[in-house]
Order: structure tokens, then sequence, then C-alpha cells
């Protein structure tokens, strides 16, 4: 993990305009389930879902931005207001600033919560880069706070009341 201090960590939080988050492993346990008919499925937990909706409140955007393509993280979305999700795409960071552009923010006010190598490009370049307790190490060393939870078990509600709490 980088080193800051917890003035350091509230100071980055308290600019943070947009939250972005990958999903598999970070809005899910990383597991995927197969039926029979090969339809894959994920698990969302709840109380991730009510933290988004309570930082939506606070006046934080929220953005999923993912490499995989499935329905399912689509109507979680859909299902918790978040209007700014990306599937399918190759190119994280590109995608990531043509939404901060699109908000009039720049990568300094985002919080990016990416849990494995596809995510580290991001990571490097948000103002405050966060991760699951049960990311890759090279996420961890690069993230300013790692959650106490593992992904798909509250880590993004640890984030989102940190940053609800950073609004007041």
């Amino acid at each position: 993990m980088t080193v800051i201090s917890a003035s350091e960590l509230r100071s980055r939080l308290s600019q943070v305009k947009l939250l972005a988050l990958d999903v598999d492993g970070v809005l899910t346990d990383g597991g995927l389930y197969y039926t029979e008919m090969g339809q894959v499925l994920r698990k969302f937990n709840i109380k991730d879902g009510q933290g988004i909706k309570l930082l939506k409140q606070a006046g934080v955007e929220v953005a999923i931005i993912t490499a995989k393509s499935a329905l399912s993280t689509l109507n979680r979305a859909q299902d918790l207001g978040i209007t700014h999700t990306f599937l399918g795409v190759k190119d994280k960071l590109a995608q990531l600033k043509t939404l901060c552009q699109k908000l009039n923010i720049s990568l300094s006010q985002v919080a990016y919560v990416g849990d494995d190598v596809n995510d580290i490009e991001v990571l490097q370049a948000v103002g405050c880069p966060m991760t699951v307790a049960d990311a890759m190490a090279i996420n961890q060393s690069i993230a300013v706070y790692i959650t106490k939870l593992p992904g798909g078990q509250g880590a993004v509600r640890e984030i989102c009341e940190m940053l609800v709490a950073s609004c007041r």
C-alpha cells in the first residue's frame, strides 16, 4: 500500500467527485457461476448497492468500467441508477478520461477501485486509487486505501461510507 497519513487520505477523499468501479472482484467476489445451459451468473452484494445509493445522494457520481460485457452488470447498474456504465472496455483509462471530460472533472478528483492487473494503469492515474482486501499484491502496493472486506462482500460499501463522511 502506498503509505499516506490519515489526514492525507481524508484530504484525497474530500476531493472525490467520481467513484469509478471495476466489477469482477470488486462489486462481486470474483466467482462466476455457470448454469447447465452455459449462462454466466454473478452475485452482487446488497450492502454495496445501498452504499452506492447513499453516495449518489451525497452528490458523488458513480461509474462502472469493466472489460466484460455482461448483461447482469448492466441490469445491476440500472437497478442502482448508475448511468455511467461502460461494458466491454479494452482501455479503461481512456474511457475514464472521456468520462472525466464529459463531467468536467480531472483524474485527481476520481477514486477508482480495481483488484487486478487490468486496473493498474487507472489506479496509477487517479487521485484516490483504492482496492479490496483480496486484490492482487501489485494493486495493493499502488492503492492509498485497501478495504478491510474482500470484493463482493461489502468492500464497496466501506468505501462509499468513507466518501459520504468526507462530503460532510
